[in-house]
């Protein structure tokens, strides 16, 4: 027997008879609490001895419940009481509260020095200039449009990533369109659909297309050109994404059961309630690269010239080589293209996806944009980057690898409240962001928490304007890789990318050795994604001018 068994015997032998006794004999409140305790006590423990199916109840009746309600807090308890500043993941402690402070735009300073180990391996940082300057004005705003796009559209340096209605409560996603309305910034409709949330308020919207064609397919599932010819029409609507990967979970597809399909849900979506809502890994429209760039055009044409781009994240590089095979041989190039990095978030995603699939975002970025620079076709082509991003430098650090402008969506999420509890794929987050309870989301007000995603995207550029100045940089486009630099694990600084080369206009048309781009430019077929994974990476510290 373990040492809470043999309690238990006793005080259901024992304990029950003296506090029973004692109430006979001092009738009061505490010997009758007390004798009803004892009571209570017996009973659930005889349950847990004789019918429980749970090893810990059977040895540790009725103590084991104080574990499992202290485990029901362990989160909130290792974030409030435990972990320090830097430490917790995804967004540590410092990461989280710069983005409350910036979204209430209160004091964002820090005293008494950095709490970084700035001579942690791999730490990244930058070299400032004696000669700091402003940023320009013109500067501040890319244009987003291809030779084939008719209605460019000029977008922030910082814009805020695919949520899906469904995922987040109706609240969640009017606060973040009207914030995005006030701010001058776009708000990514995720694959769930264009809700009425998404244009309640006027701000500019992506439309995201994913595997289920949600919002835009027909009773049967297709693809219908008639109502996406209709929606995509909304003045709101300024740029369409189709979806054919998330960092999160890549080469996952989903499902919202039945259960969770509300009339409400079914309507926007387009599909049938009662039924398991499915989202396939592979998108039907897109299932070679070919395919890929005929509905980039067909989309285009359908929007009336409208910005048109896809989402990914990066994993064999051979494979992405062959989308690029098939922009070239087809002559259909997209207006963007959106890198989401394995570190991305989700509402709920496969631990083993999470966390083993896929590269990460600025190693992503650097690869896309060096293969479009190697192929000729960089300048035709806008690089939009999604990962983490809750501070100045991470903005400034995806727009060094190469990228335009960057998407965030967890931080979006924290400015509106979230305090990352990580039940997002419960029902019960406790701001009612994450959430399609209504008694929940209703603990979100629209307008104020809107100022805050306003005033976060608002500060955050702030900051990164000012970082780029300290730079002695007027203009983002001015950034290179080797402007951010790198803790090697002997203590000494490199420049982040200066292990891989990077490629000259064109250079990989020359048809000259350059080591892994080579192989994977003739495994790559605009016929078909999928290339065997069997090329060697060597240790890049052995093999500088290899890839």
């Amino acid at each position: 027997m373990t040492i809470m068994q043999k309690v238990y015997w006793l005080i259901l032998t024992f304990g029950n008879l003296i506090t029973f006794s004692l109430w006979q004999y001092h009738a009061d409140d505490f010997t009758f609490i007390l004798f009803i305790f004892t009571l209570i006590y017996s009973v659930i423990g005889f349950y847990d001895v004789f019918f429980s199916k749970r090893n810990l109840n059977r040895l540790y009746p009725v103590v084991a419940y104080i574990r499992y309600f202290l485990e029901s807090f362990r989160v909130e308890i290792q974030q409030y009481f435990i972990a320090n500043d830097t430490e917790e993941k995804p967004f540590n402690r410092e990461q989280r509260s710069l983005v409350y402070q910036r979204s209430k735009s209160v004091r964002d300073t820090i005293a008494f020095g950095t709490q970084q180990d700035l001579h942690e391996e791999n730490y990244l940082s930058l070299w400032h200039s004696l000669a700091p300057c402003e940023v320009k004005d013109e500067h501040k705003r890319t244009l987003i449009g291809g030779a084939d796009c008719k209605q460019p559209y000029s977008a922030s340096r910082l814009n805020i990533s695919a949520m899906s209605f469904g995922s987040l409560s109706s609240n969640a996603i009017e606060a973040l369109n009207l914030g995005a309305k006030k701010g001058g910034f776009s708000h990514n409709t995720g694959e769930g659909g264009l809700s009425p949330y998404h244009l309640k308020h006027g701000g500019d919207v992506v439309w995201q297309i994913g595997s289920g064609l949600f919002a835009c397919r027909t009773p049967e599932g297709d693809f219908d050109p008639n109502v996406f010819r209709e929606k995509s029409a909304l003045p709101q609507v300024k740029m369409i994404e189709i979806k054919l990967s998330q960092g999160a979970k890549p080469g996952h597809g989903g499902v919202l059961p039945k259960a969770k399909i509300t009339e409400e849900i079914a309507r926007i979506r387009l599909v049938e309630q009662g039924k398991d809502c499915i989202s396939p890994a592979a998108h039907p429209k897109c299932k070679t690269p070919k395919e890929l760039l005929n509905f980039v055009a067909e989309l285009r044409e359908l929007s009336q010239g409208k910005p048109i781009g896809f989402k990914l994240c990066l994993g064999n590089p051979a494979e992405f080589l062959a989308i690029c095979k098939a922009m070239l041989e087809m002559d259909i190039y997209p207006d963007f293209i959106t890198i989401d990095g394995a570190e991305g978030g989700t509402g709920a995603a496969p631990v083993e996806f999470s966390n083993r699939l896929g590269m990460t975002c600025l190693e992503s970025v650097y690869m896309v944009h060096n293969a479009l620079i190697g192929l000729g076709i960089r300048d035709k082509i806008t690089l939009i980057a999604s990962g983490k991003t809750a501070s100045a430098f991470d903005l400034l650090a995806k727009l060094a690898m190469g990228a335009d402008t960057v998407n965030a969506a967890r931080t979006m999420m924290m400015a509106l409240g979230c305090i990352q509890s990580r039940h997002c794929n419960t029902n019960e987050c406790p701001t009612g962001i994450a959430t399609q309870d209504p008694a929940r989301a209703k603990a979100i007000d629209i307008e104020s928490k809107s100022e805050r995603v306003k005033n976060f995207h608002k500060n955050t550029l702030h900051a990164f304007y000012e970082l780029l100045g300290s730079m002695g940089l007027d203009d983002p486009d001015k950034l290179l890789p080797q402007m951010v630099k790198r803790r090697t694990p002997y203590g000494l600084l490199m420049s982040v990318g200066s292990l891989i080369k990077p490629l000259r206009e064109g250079e990989i048309l020359e048809n000259k050795p350059l080591g892994n781009w080579s192989i994977w430019w003739q495994q790559a077929s605009s016929d078909h994604f999928y290339v065997y994974d069997d090329s060697i990476l060597k240790p890049q510290e052995l093999a500088r001018d290899t890839i």
